[in-house]
């Protein structure tokens, strides 16, 4: 027969069995990105070597640069089992030996915990757990300057409850065992240390009592304050109230030592009375030398200071902004980074004008002091909420980026991959959800929080507020509102009429104008607690950005088999369900299901109108377990659907693939997993996603493909869904089994080069461009370069179909 000559591809590795999951292994999810950085509160430089630094992205991992920030490649996927950074240090006496310290302490709501410190020994290749697993959100690690084997940490600990595991620890033997050598109890925890680099014996601690749940944020109490050691951390002492410190409750508190002048020491300290404050003796005496709110504002969330390790008068401080003294602190200046809310600060000891600063938009290098930075849109670590499609082709995914602008990118293109000349911001902010008009994705409604909703044409440029009520009650509790939104309120449009969109507030309220009037369709659908709908932020600084508005819908779907049906989910624990488009509603929460438990997402089934599927998280009251419930009748009954998950992997999403009843995917806190039977059993589903929350999923109909929205690694597509239908147990028999082939259309591009990292584009990946073939075969023998039981995908130069035999290939480029 006439071959077809194919482009070579690429190949892949063979597997060594063939189980189940097995098969699937060679299956790949491809990195569409936004290549824009994402949180970041951990950096860390290399006196030296020049060009090396390293970042944490606050569920991205650990990232190096080897030329400073010309490219960055993740380096700790393969061995962390949690992915939010809190802290990272590099050993002075050996540079090839570095700890992590896992779990941001910068707290926002939806906080990713770690699982203790990581250490690698060979510059970030390998990496191995070191301990303190419970201690989950870690703020500083400080590493002895001639000794890589004695290090600190600054446990905060639980972020939601009391635990044991906080305060300050010590290692001598390079993290082999650790020793608690400050504590205040379960409730506060050690949030920064200090260490005098000509006297390493000298530290000093911050403690900080917070404690975050669903409907309050408290920052400061009894547990706060400021501790000194003379001796390495056998003794300590309480320095928070000496001379010229502040009085009254103490809330968080960083501090810095100038390695210049170590009888020098600031502090900034969360106070009624706050500011930053310098000692000339150690920590003995203080003076308040400024009290700008612009270097204490939201204090929980910064609280940043670090010295210059030259000059004595030269010290910086992060908040909102980046700020600098030249005159020891009494006024500031300051420095423009490509992104604001800062966070984390590495200066060359050798070398001042040479720093690496973090943000909420990434890390970035300066070599001039901060008058100028290397690029953050070269890391995909962005944080995403929620993902959205439309039926374009291709389609758009779209997505909210925290602390950054709403997104709509292409899921692939006819280039050589996906650029920041394919994506754009669609209206709305940080933290919304987004509906694209079904009639017309070039119009775009996009949510944010305080009930902020904006409808942008594309064509025109122009966007307009559309919230169902005018009044933006930002700063204060959720009893000001006339509808209570949420931080992420829900957004959709019926998928049985273009016109009709929803919105989640304590109502459902739809509209059939563009957003021109609105109209309530439910009655409150929530608990309606008054005593849990308060101010926020503490006995210090009030704090109410609708992160803590509680007693709202936080999920809602219409059901795409029969018009009317509409689940919501609120995020105080209650589901409903309306039959006859709002006009009579039900309350169907599961029985068995925790009181104050939060309805995170709702699946209506695409082939049964009665069964609806829901992922509920609990972590908020310190429940890290798993909460998936499916019902077959309404929600008359429900069955839990936990098989297969581990305890601490909460769960944020459950879909079902609406092209195969039953086929279930399931996204957790770290990590992806996939039912065959309807939720009965669960498999890990990873494949090449590193770990990361996962915070939403949705399987695009059309096309087959399953999009993945992460806290942390930007979003990822899987286009071989249809395989997911043909991996059966009985194939498992065959010697050879040569799978069906996806629909696939002839589209200019293709290939997964990009990706960013070790040199390579920062873009996102698209799919080969052409058809992928799968098959895999027993070994032949005397052939173990070929045969093994398992599943192979590879690229040949030709796909040959002759009598007898069929030989198949994938990254068909264009047939001729």
């Amino acid at each position: 027969m006439k071959s077809l000559r194919t482009a070579l591809l690429l190949f892949c590795p063979l597997l060594l069995v063939a189980q189940q999951a097995d098969l699937l292994k060679e299956l790949k999810f491809r990195l569409i990105g936004p290549f824009r950085g994402g949180r970041s509160v951990a950096v860390a430089g290399v006196p030296s070597q020049p060009n090396v630094y390293y970042f944490g992205g606050v569920g991205g991992g650990v990232w190096k640069t080897t030329d400073g920030g010309a490219s960055w490649a993740p380096v700790s996927d393969a061995s962390f089992k949690t992915s939010s950074v809190g802290a990272i240090a590099v050993a002075d006496s050996d540079p090839n030996v570095i700890y992590v310290g896992m779990g941001e302490a910068c707290v926002r709501g939806n906080a990713s915990n770690g699982d203790g410190v990581y250490k690698s020994t060979d510059g970030g290749k390998t990496w191995r757990n070191v301990g303190l697993q419970d201690s989950y959100h870690i703020g500083a690690v400080r590493v002895h300057p001639k000794n890589a084997d004695i290090v600190y940490v600054a446990a905060l600990g639980h972020l939601f409850g009391p635990n044991e595991q906080r305060g300050v620890y010590r290692s001598t033997d390079g993290g082999a065992t650790w020793k608690q050598v400050l504590t205040r109890g379960p409730d506060a925890g050690a949030v920064d240390i200090a260490l005098d680099p000509a006297n390493p014996r000298v530290l000093y601690a911050g403690f900080w009592q917070v404690r975050r749940n669903p409907y309050h944020f408290d920052s400061g109490g009894p547990g706060s304050g400021l501790w000194k050691s003379t001796d390495g951390g056998d003794t300590w002492s309480d320095i928070s109230r000496a001379p010229g410190m502040p009085r009254g409750v103490l809330g968080r508190i960083g501090v810095t030592v100038s390695p210049a002048n170590p009888e020098r020491v600031w502090a900034i300290v969360e106070a009624a009375e706050g500011g930053v404050f310098r000692s000339e003796n150690g920590g003995r005496n203080w003076t308040r030398v400024n009290d700008q709110s612009i270097l204490r504002q939201r204090a929980w969330y910064y609280s940043h200071i670090f010295a210059d390790p030259q000059n004595p008068d030269t010290v910086y401080a992060l908040n909102v902004g980046f700020h600098k003294s030249i005159d020891g602190g009494r006024t500031w200046s300051a420095l423009r980074p490509p992104h604001g809310d800062n966070h984390d600060l590495w200066i060359a000891p050798d070398n001042p004008q040479r720093m690496i600063e973090s943000n909420d938009g990434g890390a970035n290098i300066s070599n001039d002091g901060g008058r100028t930075w290397s690029s953050i849109m070269n890391q995909a670590t962005a944080q995403f909420y929620r993902v959205a499609l439309d039926n374009d082709f291709p389609y758009n995914v779209y997505g909210a980026q925290q602390d950054n602008s709403t997104v709509r990118t292409a899921s692939r293109t006819a280039g050589g991959g996906i650029t920041e000349q394919d994506w754009y911001d669609v209206g709305g902010g940080e933290s919304g959800w987004i509906a694209p008009d079904p009639r017309d994705s070039q119009i775009v409604y996009a949510g944010s929080y305080d009930g902020l909703i904006t409808r942008q044409d594309h064509r025109t440029g122009q966007s307009r507020n559309l919230n169902a009520w005018p009044d933006n009650t930002m700063g204060y509790g959720v009893e000001a509102m006339k509808y209570r939104f949420q931080w992420s309120y829900p957004i959709a449009f019926s998928p049985y009429d273009p016109k009709t969109l929803y919105i989640g507030a304590n109502v459902l309220l739809r509209t059939t104008n563009e957003g021109q009037s609105w109209e309530p369709i439910s009655g409150d659908l929530t608990r309606n607690d008054k005593s849990k709908m308060g101010t926020s932020g503490g006995p210090i600084t009030q704090d109410n950005t609708s992160i803590e508005y509680y007693c709202t819908i936080f999920t809602f779907m219409e059901s795409p088999v029969t018009k009317g049906v509409i689940w919501t989910g609120s995020d105080d624990g209650l589901v409903h369900v309306t039959r006859d488009a709002g006009k009579k509603w039900d309350n169907v929460t599961p029985k068995d299901m925790p009181e104050w438990i939060q309805i995170n997402s709702i699946d209506a089934s695409a082939h049964d109108a009665g069964t609806a599927y829901v992922a509920a998280t609990m972590y908020k009251s310190d429940d890290f377990r798993p909460y998936l419930y499916k019902t077959s009748d309404y929600g008359k009954t429900w069955k839990k659907m936990v098989n297969g998950i581990p305890d601490r992997s909460f769960t944020r999403v459950v879909r079902e693939d609406p092209n195969h009843k039953g086929l279930l995917v399931a996204g957790t806190e770290f990590g992806l997993y996939i039912s065959y039977d309807d939720g009965e059993n669960w498999k890990p589903f990873q494949l090449n996603i590193p770990v990361t929350p996962i915070t939403d999923v949705a399987f695009h109909k059309r096309e087959q493909e399953l999009v993945v929205a992460t806290q942390g690694r930007a979003f990822y597509i899987l286009d071989d869904v249809p395989l997911l239908y043909q991996a059966k147990d009985s194939i498992q028999t065959e010697d050879a089994h040569l799978f069906k082939p996806k629909d696939t259309y002839r589209f200019g591009g293709g290939g997964r080069g990009g990706g960013g990292g070790r040199g390579g584009a920062a873009v996102g990946e698209n799919p080969p461009g052409g058809a992928a073939v799968y098959y895999f075969q027993e070994p032949s023998p005397g052939r173990s370069d070929f045969g093994v039981s398992g599943f192979r995908r590879e690229a040949r130069e030709e796909v040959l179909e002759q009598s007898g035999r069929a030989a198949a290939g994938s990254g068909a480029r264009r047939g001729r």
